[in-house]
């Protein structure tokens, strides 16, 4: 007769269970740009690493940063641009950012955290 290790079954379960846990949390993917809207300088994306057997899915309406510097006396702001096929890293907020976009402190709408929902390309791989 065989022994069960209560142990090892128990630590596969609970090691079985944060992996699926943790592959619903995204924090930084890198992409390559479907489209690019530059009056609203949003782009929809397509994630470059697969986690299954398929490609995965676009991430539509993100919003790309843009950069605020200053020249001598002037301020400058500079608006992102992409070009479709450039390869951007793109971030995934800690909780959902749309009602903070205005720039106003503002509670969240929705639990979410760590969602491609609430994604934002910080800049283009070069």
């Amino acid at each position: 007769m065989s022994k069960v290790d209560a142990a090892g079954t128990l630590s596969r379960l609970i090691e079985g269970f944060v992996n699926r846990a943790m592959s619903g949390v995204h924090v930084a993917i890198p992409c390559r740009v479907v489209s690019f809207d530059e009056s609203t300088c949003r782009a929809d994306v397509q994630p470059l690493v697969r986690t299954g057997d398929d490609a995965p899915a676009v991430i539509q309406n993100v919003p790309a940063l843009g950069r605020k510097r200053r020249i001598g006396p002037e301020i400058e702001i500079e608006k992102p641009f992409y070009e479709k096929g450039d390869v951007v890293y793109v971030v995934c907020a800690d909780r959902e950012i749309k009602n903070t976009l205005g720039g106003q402190v503002a509670a969240p709408d929705s639990a979410r955290m760590h969602d491609i929902n609430d994604a934002v390309i910080v800049g283009v791989f070069v």
